[in-house]
């Protein structure tokens, strides 16, 4: 499967999806319900690794949603959903660390990475050969 846009640009092939065709994309829990959907993926700089993907969950058009910012490696592709699968229950969802209304968080700090990355019980992106870890 390949798909080109109109600049002729491959943006997806068998292994690989352009950023912007991942935005956009639901997420949903295996029986096939709908929590969000990804709104962007973060790179880290330095590795290129996607080290996040913020969600927006809830809201009706626009209003009163929530973003979750969620670390890369808790999102499955599942083909069957064509979306990001997440089995989370709706309290877990609610207690997860969020982003502020603006649509910021404090992900510049490693101690609230961690803090992300335990929440979901997730590995972290950043090894410990990169000079901002913590050295743990």
């Amino acid at each position: 499967m390949q798909t080109t846009a109109q600049s002729g640009e491959v943006r997806e092939t068998q292994n690989l999806i352009a950023s912007d065709k991942v935005e956009g994309t639901p997420v949903r829990r295996s029986d096939g319900e709908k929590i969000g959907t990804i709104e962007r993926v973060m790179i880290e700089k330095r590795s290129g690794r996607v080290a996040y993907a913020v969600m927006s969950f809830g809201g009706f058009m626009g209003l009163g949603e929530e973003y979750y910012t969620l670390p890369w490696g808790v999102l499955k592709y599942n083909t069957e959903l064509d979306a990001y699968e997440l089995n989370l229950t709706e309290d877990q969802l609610r207690g997860a660390p969020r982003r502020t209304a603006e649509g910021h968080d404090a992900s510049y700090d490693r101690e609230w990475e961690e803090h992300v990355h335990r929440y979901y019980n997730a590995t972290p992106y950043w090894g410990e050969s990169d000079p901002m870890s913590t050295g743990r």
